[in-house]
């Protein structure tokens, strides 16, 4: 019974924790300059259209109908809240009258295969390496992985991609300078072979980079805990050492990059905004930056939406299932 009440609780935050963040996406869209209505309508207008202005207030109150902008603050709150319960974030206001569903379902995929991917394999090998740095830190090969990563992290983003640029699609023009990405999702063999070949450069600048930071924080982890007393116990034991490292070191060290992990793994849909720029990867942080450009409020609120719910659901599933990771931890409702 206690630990169904401490279940319940969990998901209560969690189910507060997404409907604050949607609620203050809400509002700030509400207080920026910005009109999308006006803006399209005087989009009509100067197009060199002759419109009376009965017809332009009858455009008016139609768009605003299409775009939940009718009515008090306090009713389009309502009428929004009672949309994403459906899932319906209604049309998009730059791209009208296409959906944001449908345009969320056409760039969400190649996001979160591209994050999806490249975090577990950056997040398998920086554990990796980084346990071996720290726990056998004196060895040659150790501090090699560990001046290697220490050199790569520091790199900012944008530098890395236009090097990779530069070298492999700009001199060599092994790859294309812009990702060219089908429309349809088919998994042939030529549909596969395309988005390989489009999304290698993107996902070897997120391997990089992201590889560099899980190895110096699992080195830091893994070298304190060789130092515990219960390691040097193990080795008096007479234990093999990849048994004190997997038993005792790793599994020790691992927790706080599970959560870490967790966390990476809810950002994953929100896309990333650098690497889908510079490389021409469309994605949903480029549909986010053609949002907030155009003060697309439908769009935004899509996105951020999907955002929030997968960090929300994230840290909620990571906190329920701590407790088989480690056995000293158990949930408040069954100390």
């Amino acid at each position: 019974m206690k630990f169904l009440k401490t279940v319940l609780t969990r998901i209560l935050i969690w189910a507060l924790t997404i409907w604050v963040g949607i609620s203050i996406v809400f509002v700030l869209q509400r207080i920026m300059p910005s009109d999308p209505v006006e803006t399209m309508i005087s989009k009509i207008t100067t197009v060199g259209t002759r419109v009376t202005p009965e017809e332009i207030e009858a455009t008016r109150a139609v768009l605003q109908r299409q775009f939940g902008l009718e009515g008090t603050l306090y009713e389009q709150y309502l009428l929004s809240m009672r949309r994403l319960l459906t899932l319906d974030f209604g049309p998009s206001f730059a791209m009208y009258p296409t959906k944001v569903l449908d345009l969320i379902s056409v760039s969400l995929p190649y996001t979160v295969g591209l994050l999806l991917f490249t975090t577990l394999f950056s997040w398998t090998i920086g554990n990796i390496i980084g346990l071996l740095a720290g726990f056998k830190k004196n060895k040659w090969y150790s501090k090699l992985m560990e001046t290697v990563s220490l050199c790569i992290y520091p790199i900012p983003y944008f530098i890395m991609a236009l090097v990779l640029l530069i070298l492999f699609a700009y001199v060599n023009k092994w790859f294309p300078l812009m990702a060219t990405l089908p429309a349809r999702f088919s998994f042939s063999w030529d549909w596969v072979s395309k988005v390989v070949y489009n999304s290698f450069l993107p996902a070897l600048s997120l391997v990089l980079l992201g590889s560099g930071w899980w190895i110096i924080s699992m080195k830091s982890l893994s070298s304190n805990v060789a130092e515990e007393d219960f390691v040097a116990y193990g080795r008096m034991k007479g234990l093999r050492e990849i048994t004190i490292g997997y038993r005792y070191v790793f599994r020790n060290s691992i927790l706080s990059q599970v959560t870490a992990l967790a966390l990476s793994m809810g950002s994953v849909f929100s896309g990333s905004l650098m690497t889908e720029i510079l490389f021409g990867y469309p994605g949903v942080g480029m549909l986010l930056q053609n949002a907030i450009t155009s003060s697309d409020y439908n769009l935004m609120l899509g996105l951020i939406t999907i955002s929030i719910f997968a960090v929300a659901t994230a840290t909620l599933i990571i906190d329920l299932i701590y407790p088989l990771l480690d056995p000293r931890i158990r949930h408040s409702g069954n100390a």
